[in-house]
């Protein structure tokens, strides 16, 4: 009972704690895209697929994987923290390293844009503060404390909120390269405040021995274990989206499609269709970030009964929440469109995707519940049998002339796929129990 009430609790919390972030983010995001316009707003997005790659390979998945051996609860939990930072300090120089001296390539001869390169080298100063507050995070998640998180979240919302109105103005009157360069800045400071305000709550009588400052073998071989097989699923989904535009473009292009109906829908389908499917995606985060400690903690004790009940609650929270906003969706897109952004563009796309997307809300749980019994592997597997077949079937699609509806369909493939290849590892790996 007292397990369930953690698990509950912790969900909640993280839920709570969405909600307001959410709404904090939106505002945020319009307020500063009023302050700077579409071309700064073109400059961001342009560098976003390098970060989201490089930020991957940085943080190496060290909040899911520190979480799990916290969890576990049979490892030094300052020796997790200590081995994760040297380790993940050394990975972040290298990474940074690299990216400054190509930051120029990069800019001018991969992005075509030469005035990219202040972003990228602004970009890279980033990584090891983000890397060492998601280190933090990651024992809080473990602790299933879910506060400390929540808490700092929030405020670095504040905080980025009020560096925007106070200072984009006056960046933009100088340089519209400085305005979309101090959203880089803007991160660093908030992870800065994350970090304090996540020190705060940590135990007030924490001995530190000189021995749980020495990186130790074990403890590396169980973080590089399963942060290896999580970060480079993360990679390979990257990857693919990386890819996604280059393949789409090209081959419509080839059949016939004009680049203004490629950019157009393209950019609806991005900036109104999925980002109003994924709205629930944080409640289900939320779930997920709580069931990996707690499934971690009932695998390693072989209570596998609670297993198999924390699963099938995290699995109804998230159908229930994705089914009620796929209705609400399929009933009322037409009028959040227009609410939200003043437009029907997307609308179509959202007709066919909404009764799909309950199962690509429950994705999340099932690799967050294999990744907690040691199968983090299988989702590498089931991540790159997804990204082919996502790949392969947009290539066929854009070359029988059905547009956009290319993409659309290729997603759809790739749900079905991941969610089915997920359920079979799970019911295999039950089935033993």
């Amino acid at each position: 009972m007292k397990s369930k009430n953690i698990f509950l609790k912790s969900t909640i919390i993280l839920i709570l704690g969405g909600i307001i972030t959410k709404i904090l983010g939106f505002i945020i995001r319009i307020i500063y895209t009023r302050l700077v316009g579409a071309e700064v707003i073109g400059l961001y997005s342009l560098v976003m697929p390098t970060y989201s790659l490089l930020i991957t390979i940085a943080t190496l998945a060290l909040p899911t994987t520190i979480s799990k051996l916290v969890a576990e609860d049979n490892h030094n939990n300052l020796k997790v923290i200590s081995t994760s930072t040297i380790l993940i300090m050394s990975i972040n120089f290298i990474v940074v390293l690299l990216l400054i001296i190509s930051a120029k390539f990069i800019a001018i001869y991969l992005l075509n844009e030469e005035r990219c390169y202040l972003l990228i080298i602004a970009m890279a100063l980033t990584f090891p503060i983000i890397s060492i507050s998601s280190i933090i995070k990651g024992y809080f998640y473990g602790k299933q404390n879910m506060i400390p998180n929540v808490v700092s979240n929030i405020i670095e919302q504040i905080v980025r909120g009020l560096l925007i109105y106070l200072f984009v103005p006056m960046f933009m009157a100088k340089s519209e390269i400085l305005a979309a360069t101090s959203l880089f800045i803007f991160s660093f400071i908030e992870e800065v405040v994350s970090i304090f305000i996540n020190l705060l709550f940590l135990p007030k009588h924490i001995k530190i021995k000189k021995c749980d400052l020495i990186p130790d073998k074990y403890t590396l071989k169980n973080i590089l274990n399963i942060s290896i097989p999580t970060v480079s699923s993360r990679i390979i989904g990257n990857i693919g989206y990386f890819f996604e535009p280059i393949i789409l473009n090209n081959l419509l292009l080839f059949s016939g499609y004009s680049n203004n109906y490629i950019l157009t829908e393209y950019g609806a389908y991005n900036a109104y269709t999925i980002t109003i499917l994924t709205v629930p995606s944080f409640f289900v985060m939320a779930i997920s970030q709580s069931l990996i400690p707690e499934v971690s903690k009932k695998y390693l004790c072989k209570d596998y009964k609670c297993l198999k009940k924390r699963l099938k609650e995290a699995l109804y929270f998230s159908l229930i929440i994705g089914i009620s906003y796929s209705i609400i969706l399929m009933f009322f897109g037409k009028y959040i469109l227009n609410f939200l952004y003043d437009t029907n563009l997307g609308l179509n796309y959202i007709k066919i995707l909404a009764p799909i997307f309950p199962l690509f809300y429950i994705e999340n749980i099932l690799m967050s519940f294999l990744q907690a019994i040691n199968k983090a592997h299988i989702t590498m597997k089931i991540t790159i049998a997804g990204v082919i077949v996502k790949l392969l079937s947009l290539a066929i699609f854009s070359l029988v002339h059905i547009g956009m509806y290319s993409l659309v369909l290729s997603e759809i493939f790739n749900i079905f796929l991941v969610v089915f290849l997920n359920i079979y590892y799970i019911h295999k790996f039950i089935k033993k129990l």
